[in-house]
């Protein structure tokens, strides 16, 4: 069937990789080149430039591309009309986050989209930032779930809700006593962060400036379980997602320490794709994310 080399040829072009677009098809390397051979043959043209790094086509491949397309989208389309005609809804989305967001926020929209669809299953895949931006772009995720959504041309984004920030502590902490203080009340300490390029980061460094704190950074960490450890281990604070340290909490092993004279929160957006084709089950987990 000329459908799955289609998607295939799209699926290489879009990654500039074969052995990407092996993965994605679940098929092997040689098969990739087998198939977009297949076709040339098939249409008597030359799609792709042979010699070259990245994957360039021919005007022809480029032509050839676009209705590449329009087909597989339209067929994707197709079946996901049947599917709704026989009043199923199954197959797997591929979610793209961040640690933070997809260990602590994600779980319980997945939980409600597996009790309402149970034939939907939904792989997470994780990242920085900007790696989730580049999954959901490349086509290897579905969607995206973000803090402080940014603007690309191939990606439409929705506000699905916000995240409440605190200041977090070893349990036996000053600050723990309290149980609540101002961002300025961080002046001097040792003080784990998220990493310099992650929007979190950047808003949390805006809000102690802007408190006159300035803190003594111990180190960068991608992983709010880093950060966690961090503060235990060293006797540090730091200002970290509300349900991300829920349990520590509970279990005594952490403090949460309320932020005064400022609301601290993130929004959180769902990233798609405009252009591609959207598969069955992802209209339904949008759903339950909004």
């Amino acid at each position: 069937m000329y459908i799955d080399s289609f998607k295939v040829f799209c699926d290489l072009v879009d990654t500039q990789s074969f052995s990407k677009s092996a993965v994605k098809n679940k098929i092997t390397q040689s098969a990739v080149s087998q198939q977009v051979r297949n076709l040339e043959i098939r249409f008597g043209v030359t799609l792709v430039e042979r010699g070259r790094r990245q994957v360039s086509l021919t005007p022809e491949g480029t032509a050839f591309l676009e209705a590449c397309r329009k087909i597989v989208s339209i067929w994707n389309n197709f079946e996901n009309q049947l599917g709704v005609l026989k009043n199923e809804t199954a197959g797997e989305v591929i979610v793209a986050t961040t640690f933070s967001l997809g260990l602590y926020e994600l779980p319980k929209y997945v939980k409600k989209l597996a009790e309402k669809f149970p034939g939907v299953s939904v792989k997470t895949l994780y990242g920085s930032s900007d790696e989730v931006y580049d999954l959901v772009e490349s086509g290897e995720a579905d969607a995206g779930i973000v803090a402080f959504p940014a603007k690309r041309r191939e990606l439409m984004d929705e506000e699905i809700g916000e995240d409440e920030l605190c200041i977090v502590t070893a349990p036996g902490h000053e600050l723990a006593k309290a149980g609540k203080a101002p961002l300025s009340a961080l002046n001097g300490l040792p003080f784990a962060s998220f990493h310099g390029e992650s929007p979190t980061r950047k808003f949390i460094d805006k809000a102690l400036r802007d408190s006159g704190a300035k803190v003594n950074q111990i180190g960068e960490f991608e992983s709010v379980e880093t950060i966690k450890r961090m503060v235990q281990l060293q006797n540090a604070v730091s200002v970290v997602p509300v349900e991300s340290i829920r349990g520590e909490v509970g279990a005594n092993t952490l403090a949460k320490v309320a932020i005064t004279g400022v609301e601290l929160k993130r929004p959180l957006s769902v990233i798609v794709s405009r252009v591609r084709p959207r598969p069955p089950g992802l209209k339904e987990l949008l759903e339950t994310l909004k």
